[in-house]
């Protein structure tokens, strides 16, 4: 039997899928809600030294894909504005009902040592297994110096950090902004503050739509817009790269990871820690379908697990890392021909539409003898990238087949057509 019980920076959790700091994690009832479901932990959200915190009515914003499904969320909401004992008594009575499960207290304070650190103490002694530092959110708290504001100046975050190490004797997580060039730069900062781990990615800086009757971005406060933080399954694929290149860097390879961003299925949650997390944080499925989700992220991982013959998470988390190399490291003899079964085959025409319009114009109509169109590739004019395979609507019916030409690996500084190399 598959045992999804990990243990991350000391701390150990009945299963990797934790509760993002968010609304969902804003007080007692719903992180009870969430640890009856089975979430074997939660980020609690944000809490501060009690300033002034307004949150404005809307909220939210959504992107939304063709059938109207929505793929990301953008929110214009601050850290909590309630009072902190509150939020700490109830952080205190769910560590007494719920001794097994994971609540990390999240924090955010002006750049000033003493109120980081005594905010620090105060959500330590609340019983909290661990701190994450937010300093990712890119509206409204980073216009007041704080969040996205430290998290794109290294020297803050390791300031910040070495701050709250000195002052609890707990495990802490840096929360990184993925609004910035390169984000190996603040996660070696984390490290150099003493940080235990790292929590990527924060929400991406966006404006997710304009009210073209009021000419307003959404969400509409009072006829006005403004930028926020977007989040959900379209951000998946910035949180994998960004996940990886921490895992990857030499200087940050110590780093526990909690990895965050469009995580949705037990498919999501196991991408992301076979490129080296260590547990998975979970926000806008949670909002979109309820905290319900992680029974089905639960058995699909077990179930994967048990199919590949891995007991534990640690069998395969960081396995996908020996094989994400940079481009340069790719093998350039490597080539691959589309193959279209005609048997699958609904006669669409979309891979030939987006062959012929935006591609190498190497798929050919024919006409059958009892009326009808077949496809058909020329290996000729076929470079391998894929795109047919892409946009095929019936799985399976184009694959890409390997083509055995005898050439040796060979990667681009080595390539003849290297022009721009120096020996």
């Amino acid at each position: 039997m598959a045992e999804l019980s990990c243990r991350i920076a000391g701390i150990d959790s009945v299963n990797p899928f934790w509760l993002a700091s968010a609304p969902p994690t804003d007080k007692y009832v719903n992180v009870l809600r969430a640890f009856q479901a089975g979430w074997g932990g939660a980020v609690w959200k944000t809490l501060g030294n009690d300033p002034p915190v307004v949150n404005a009515t809307s909220r939210y914003g959504v992107h939304r894909d063709q059938t109207r499904a929505i793929v990301g969320i953008n929110n214009i909401e601050l850290i909590s504005d309630r009072p902190l004992d509150v939020n700490l008594r109830e952080i205190e009575r769910l560590r007494r009902e719920w001794p097994d499960r994971v609540i990390i207290g999240s924090l955010m304070a002006p750049i000033d040592e003493q109120a980081w650190k005594e905010l620090a103490v105060k959500i330590a002694n609340a019983g909290v297994q661990g701190l994450e530092l937010n300093h990712g959110c890119p509206h409204g708290m980073c216009e007041r110096g704080m969040g996205s504001a430290v998290g794109q100046v290294p020297e803050m975050v390791e300031k910040t950090t070495r701050w709250v190490k000195e002052a609890v004797n707990l495990p802490v997580f840096t929360k990184l902004t993925p609004n910035i060039t390169d984000i190996v730069v603040p996660a070696e900062a984390a490290c150099r503050g003493g940080a235990d781990g790292v929590a990527l990615i924060n929400t991406v800086n966006s404006i997710v739509s304009v009210d073209l009757d009021s000419m307003s971005p959404r969400p509409i406060v009072d006829g006005k817009g403004t930028h926020g933080g977007y989040c959900g399954t379209a951000v998946k694929p910035i949180a994998l790269n960004m996940v990886a290149a921490v895992a990857r860097d030499p200087e940050t390879a110590g780093l526990a990871i909690s990895a965050i961003g469009g995580i949705a299925t037990w498919r999501d949650a196991a991408e992301f820690i076979a490129l080296g997390a260590g547990t998975v944080q979970v926000c806008t499925a949670a909002m979109l379908y309820g905290f319900r989700i992680v029974d089905d992220m639960i058995d699909g991982l077990a179930n994967f697990m048990e199919r590949s013959r891995y007991r534990t998470i640690e069998d395969f988390r960081g396995r996908a890392l020996k094989n994400t190399v940079d481009w340069n490291d790719l093998n350039l003899n490597f080539d691959l021909k589309a193959f279209i079964h005609q048997d699958m085959c609904i006669e669409c025409g979309r891979c030939h539409i987006a062959c012929e319009d935006t591609a190498h114009q190497a798929i050919r109509i024919g006409a059958k003898a009892g009326g009808g169109r077949t496809f058909t590739v020329d290996n000729r004019q076929c470079v391998g990238c894929n795109l047919c395979m892409h946009v095929c609507p019936v799985d399976g019916c184009i694959e890409m087949n390997p083509v055995a030409n005898g050439l040796p690996p060979v990667s681009w500084p080595h390539h003849p057509k290297n022009t721009l190399r120096v020996d």
